[in-house]
């Protein structure tokens, strides 16, 4: 259970990671292209390229997470894995449960 809560946390630190890079590089970009509306010749030219980096710096950032998500989800299915083959009475207990709990759930309704 431990290996679990540390791959949840670490999960948590990569999802606050990413969303404040995505933040603070989509700002820096609405930013210069706001700028660049009202500039003109040379250097509107070069805030819509700042601009553009910006933007994709953010889809590199993105990219990024999306390979560290996997990642994580890739440990966590084997952390699952290895619980099971380590746990199996428990597993079997709490799947039976679990299907015990939502068969209520349905037919309540």
């Amino acid at each position: 259970m431990k290996q679990k809560e540390t791959i949840m946390q670490d999960v948590h630190v990569a999802q606050e990671k990413l969303l404040s890079s995505v933040k603070l590089s989509l700002n820096d970009a609405e930013a210069l292209l706001r700028e660049a509306a009202h500039a003109t010749g040379d250097r509107a030219d070069e805030l819509r390229e700042q601009a553009l980096a910006a933007l994709k710096q953010t889809r590199e950032a993105l990219y990024d997470a999306q390979d560290e998500v996997l990642a994580q989800g890739r440990k966590a299915a084997r952390a699952a894995d290895e619980y099971v083959h380590d746990n199996p009475w428990q597993a079997i207990g709490v799947a039976g449960m679990a299907g015990l709990l939502f068969g209520l759930l349905l037919t309540r309704r």
